[in-house]
């Protein structure tokens, strides 16, 4: 489990808007779609709620996945006075969302370990360390004549604690 989690924190670090590819974003939708009815903006909360706000999708993922889906037969949209669209899923989304149930618990799987991360950082004692650790270093690193000895005894401090916290 480890893995996943450190695995999905630097995927999200390293591609924020690609932590999902369209197909997952697409399974995420009908899995939402499964439980009830909703419009866009209820289907990027719902996402984001999984990860415990770690994630969450811009409309310009969501909404075309959601055209999509309705052009594919899989999701049915009415729209109310308010001009918005409400979403539902159709049989054939179910029997889709059936079939792809493996890479949809994959997908449920990487944002719930966002989700773990979220709680394991926002205790106050990884805060506090976080905090001192940053202002440690931005207040050695904004030294104007730090020499490159010192820059190299930070950075293999740094790489040793990283080690520890990956080794603990």
């Amino acid at each position: 489990m480890k893995d996943k989690n450190s695995s999905a924190f630097f995927a999200y670090k390293k591609r924020k808007e690609r932590l999902l590819d369209a197909t997952e974003v697409r399974l995420l939708i009908l899995s939402i779609l499964k439980t009830r009815a909703a419009h866009g903006y209820e289907i990027i909360k719902a996402i984001e709620e999984l990860s415990r706000g770690e994630y969450t999708p811009s409309p310009s993922l969501i909404y075309p996945n959601l055209t999509l889906l309705e052009e594919m037969g899989y999701v049915n949209a009415e729209t109310e006075e308010n001009n918005k669209k409400n979403h539902g899923i159709t049989a054939e989304g179910k029997d889709f969302l059936q079939q792809q149930q493996t890479q949809l618990q994959s997908v449920i799987a990487r944002m719930q370990s966002l989700a773990v991360l979220a709680n394991n950082r926002s205790l106050p004692e990884v805060q506090r360390a976080i905090h001192n650790m940053r202002t440690a270093l931005n207040t050695r690193l904004a030294e104007e004549n730090i020499s490159q000895q010192s820059l190299y005894a930070i950075i293999d401090v740094l790489d040793e604690a990283a080690k520890k916290i990956e080794r603990s």
